[in-house]
């Protein structure tokens, strides 16, 4: 693939971004990002500029060696998030460019079985773009940065087209939108050729997290400072996301129990899968145009091999969101008897980096639905092959919609039942999203 990655200097306006981004913001010192506006780069090259970011070596037999030498920058860290330069969003704005039509030969990457772009590679793109974004707003003088800086949750995906062509040019656009202390939020959108113009395709916003050298602890990063009320407002918008997913968790179905009007649903699904012959609370049947929550789930197992490794020598987060958009998409399509369409991606947490030589166990399971609506559930976990181990990685979470209605999903157990709250919770947040509600 070949992925032309530049920085606009007086690019036409777009809808999805304030005309104070369109200007090219200050780059590495030293060459550490290569020179936006000398034309596209490979792909390979956007991976070479992160690694020489952070000192990382290509070589997997020399990766321990590369991650001591990174110890010795722990002093270039800021004691303070006070001492750091402040940035605007202009400093990170960046455009990528995968040109698909004007370059047919990197379709073959990219193509489905339905002659559409596989999602699941955009995911991957996205993940690298948001940490070069953020890479490029906490830019220093120094040859490599003592930041490590990796991907903490997907906030949110919202698609705007069901499919993706893949003969026409692709353009991501992308800044940082709001900063804490050592967390960045990352806007994205991806917009594709069509005749003369770019039309919207979808819309992301990811956070990452800056840590020390090792990866180990928090790292302080530049604050942030708005320009103008278009960046003031998409600031605001930062901060009402941060309330949004704090209010999210601690509503939690693992921490909080069900409302009252959740547990009128529960009821009301129990109710409806008793046999009224035998007046029994143990005769369980399954209504008409129904299938058992325990019927509708598949699973998965990835060994985690050096290839799919990141710039830390962890598991590329791109990748896992990938191999689990394929499986939830398997779900949607054995479940619903039909093509599945991806309709939005939220609240995909990244609780544990995964280790090079584990074993990465995927079940999906659907467990909400709604119409011709889909909410698939993907948990990860890791084992350790030596001491067999067992931790969850990741919960991501996929809405799909299909061409025609779909059974509806219904749970026998409590547990299930919560699965089913949390499905419904998701899908009336993306649902709401695409409508542009709180």
């Amino acid at each position: 693939m070949l992925l032309a990655v530049r920085c606009l200097s007086g690019c036409p306006a777009s809808h999805l971004l304030s005309r104070s981004l369109m200007t090219a913001g200050t780059m590495y010192s030293k060459g550490q990002l290569p020179d936006m506006n000398a034309g596209p780069i490979h792909v390979d090259n956007v991976r070479d500029t992160l690694r020489a970011i952070v000192g990382a070596s290509t070589n997997w037999s020399d990766h321990v060696q590369a991650m001591e030498e990174r110890k010795s920058l722990q002093s270039l860290l800021a004691k303070k998030q006070e001492d750091l330069p402040a940035r605007k969003m202009k400093d990170s704005y960046i455009e990528v460019s995968l040109p698909l039509g004007s370059q047919p030969q990197l379709r073959e990457k990219y193509l489905n079985v339905y002659n559409n772009v596989r999602f699941g590679r955009i995911l991957e793109d996205l993940d690298s773009l948001g940490v070069l974004i953020c890479y490029t707003h906490t830019k220093a003088e120094s040859d490599k940065t003592p930041l490590s800086i990796v991907t903490a949750l997907v906030d949110k995906i919202d698609l705007q087209k069901h499919l993706i062509s893949p003969d026409c040019d692709i353009k991501f656009t992308g800044h940082v939108s709001w900063v804490g202390k050592t967390s960045m939020e990352v806007k994205m959108h991806m917009l594709q050729l069509h005749g003369d113009v770019y039309s919207p395709v979808l819309d992301a916003t990811f956070v990452m997290v800056a840590r020390d050298p090792e990866n180990k602890r928090p790292a302080y990063v530049n604050p942030l400072v708005p320009d103008g009320p278009e960046e003031e407002n998409l600031f605001q918008q930062g901060e009402s996301n941060k309330m949004r997913r704090v209010a999210f968790s601690t509503a939690s179905l693992l921490k909080m129990a069900p409302t009252g009007e959740e547990r009128n649903i529960v009821h009301d699904l129990f109710l409806n899968t008793l046999d009224s012959r035998t007046v029994s609370f143990r005769s369980r049947i399954l209504p008409p145009n129904s299938i058992w929550m325990e019927d509708a789930k598949l699973k998965g197992l990835e060994i985690c091999h050096p290839q799919q490794r990141n710039i830390f020598n962890r598991i590329f987060g791109g990748f896992l969101m990938r191999k689990a958009y394929e499986l939830g998409w398997a779900t949607a399509c054995s479940y619903g008897g039909s093509r599945p369409y991806i309709v939005a991606v939220d609240d995909i947490m990244f609780q544990k980096p995964v280790e090079i030589g584990s074993l990465l166990f995927l079940s999906a399971q659907v467990c909400y639905t709604h119409g011709n609506y889909m909410q698939v559930r993907v948990h990860s976990e890791v084992s350790d092959p030596v001491t067999r181990e067992h931790h969850t990685t990741n919960i991501f979470h996929f809405t799909f919609s299909s061409e025609e209605e779909v059974p509806r999903i219904v749970p026998q157990t409590y547990g299930e039942s919560m699965l089913y709250l949390d499905g419904k919770r998701h899908f009336n947040a993306a649902i709401q999203s695409r409508n542009g509600e709180n």
